[in-house]
């Protein structure tokens, strides 16, 4: 088992990771900026160590920083939450280098998944659908070129992108010298990589993540995430189980899902994400994330699973514990070889679902719990206290 994990992040994320370090013994070091020498995530640590100033940029964002914290505090593993660097695979490069244990996927398979064109290719390589789209385009004559062979309308979207940003609808010729620009331009302020390709525009469609879990012999799936209701690409409400979806198509998009994690050799907690045609029940790859994500919590109250010392548990080279033995079922307690000792705090409750409420817009896009009759909703809530 690790000994001691430097939590390179701040907030909910941070008390979390405390949280399962504590279930599991192991001595959690905070790591903070000036402004969060007061937070509760260095109040609950066991240790602290400053970063630097407050600018994330020279403190959570800041690589040398965070890898001198750790080898400082004699930490032999990083734990970096979601957000920051934590798909940032030079950080995962770097611990390695000092022989510290970067607590998600290797340097190589966080640079093969967070490029969207390499993604795409290793996704085809694993038999897993993909819309059809482009490589890395050089301009936006070339754009137009892949929009007219597969046809308005088109996404221009960001190679490197995440969170919605540098995507762009084109949904005739004329708009999209204009949009690829300015979807080149946003790509370039927030990734650092202005390079873009094009994708077709599934419309409609519905949003579906599956959860993944890989301990480098096994690959489980956890059942899906429903994030369709977005405002502006952002998403307002995560659901577990989706509703209404065939059950055969969850075990399509689980096992897609364990295929491209065994294409790349995934390793650890990550969100394989799908659009879903809710004419036809096709289905296409979109993007992984190759981290702990922020809803990852109503997974944990459905399934009984902890995602995060699970985490932790992988990143020391422990097996799971359980194996795929069948589907995840909506309704039902995730069903293993073993059973986790956090499922016997899951809900049994034969008609529940849990829901993650990312902004109180849903209510006004005219989404209830109530909208579901018959169905029972939790609602998780952005504290996560150690016990």
């Amino acid at each position: 088992m690790l000994r001691k994990v430097l939590v390179a992040n701040r907030g909910e994320i941070a008390v979390r990771v405390i949280r399962a370090c504590r279930d599991l013994g192991i001595i959690s070091v905070a790591a903070y900026s000036e402004a969060d020498a007061g937070s509760l995530h260095v109040e609950l640590a066991d240790e602290s160590v400053l970063l630097g100033p407050a600018p994330a940029k020279d403190s959570y964002l800041d690589i040398s920083r965070i890898v001198d914290a750790a080898i400082g505090a004699n930490c032999d593993a990083v734990h970096p939450g979601y957000g920051f660097l934590s798909e940032n695979p030079e950080l995962a490069q770097a611990c390695a280098q000092v022989g510290i244990t970067f607590i998600g996927p290797s340097p190589e398979v966080i640079a093969t998944v967070g490029d969207k064109v390499s993604a795409r290719v290793a996704a085809q390589k694993a038999q897993v659908p993909v819309a059809p789209g482009s490589d890395r385009l050089q301009n936006a004559e070339e754009a137009l070129q892949y929009a007219t062979d597969v046809g308005f309308p088109v996404l221009l979207k960001a190679a490197a992108g995440g969170g919605g940003r540098g995507i762009r609808r084109v949904d005739a010729p004329d708009q999209l010298p204009a949009a690829f620009e300015a979807a080149a331009r946003e790509a370039q302020a927030a990734f650092g990589d202005g390079g873009l390709f094009v994708e077709k525009a599934i419309s409609p469609a519905r949003h579906i993540e599956i959860q993944i879990l890989a301990d480098g012999v096994n690959i489980v799936h956890l059942g899906e995430r429903e994030c369709s209701l977005q405002r502006r690409r952002q998403k307002l409400v995560e659901e577990t189980p989706a509703p209404g979806l065939p059950q055969q198509l969850r075990d399509e998009l689980g096992a897609a899902a364990t295929r491209l994690a065994a294409e790349v050799g995934y390793l650890g907690a990550g969100t394989v994400e799908f659009l879903v045609d809710p004419d036809t029940w096709n289905y296409y790859f979109i993007e992984v994330n190759a981290r702990i994500q922020v809803e990852h919590g109503i997974t944990e109250l459905v399934t009984g699973v902890d995602l995060v010392t699970a985490q932790l548990r992988i990143a020391a080279g422990l097996p799971l514990g359980f194996t795929q033995t069948r589907s995840w079922q909506a309704g039902r307690r995730w069903s293993s070889g073993s059973t986790p000792r956090t499922q016997r705090r899951s809900s049994s409750h034969p008609r529940e679902r849990s829901l993650c409420c990312g902004y109180p817009q849903a209510q006004a896009c005219g989404w209830t719990p109530g909208s579901n009759p018959g169905v029972k909703y939790r609602r998780t809530t952005t504290r996560c206290w150690p016990k």
